[in-house]
């Protein structure tokens, strides 16, 4: 299984960006897509997940700003980032087949290269 990542840029705080990634080598159904990132210095941290049983989810910093989807048929997921903000900086990764276990996610073996996010403020 390989992720392709892509989308990334610099943009101006206010700004938007559209992440996309390709999954190949399956032609499986992930239980779970998602999106997570890493800024410098920190941790990575789940962005949004899309599950297949219908389930989305936002990490709060995030929630109404952006907006996950995925195309099954497509093999795609991705990222609709609005009014950025200079914190949503770092690396995104995109995540194939992760798990929704009672309220929390767990990310999938696979994961993709990683686009880099810049917000100038």
């Amino acid at each position: 299984v390989q992720l392709q990542a892509s989308g990334g840029g610099s943009v101006q705080a206010g700004g938007s960006l559209r992440l996309s990634c390709v999954v190949s080598g399956t032609s499986s159904n992930p239980r779970v897509m998602g999106w997570y990132r890493q800024a410098p210095g920190k941790q990575r941290e789940l962005v949004a997940v899309n599950s297949s049983a219908g389930n989305i989810d936002y990490a709060a910093s995030v929630a109404g700003r952006f907006t996950i989807s995925r195309d099954n048929a497509k093999n795609m997921v991705y990222l609709q980032m609005n009014s950025l903000k200079p914190d949503d900086t770092g690396v995104y990764y995109c995540n194939f087949d992760g798990k929704h276990i009672g309220s929390y996610y767990y990310p999938g073996d696979y994961w993709g290269q990683g686009t880099l996010v810049t917000v100038s403020s």
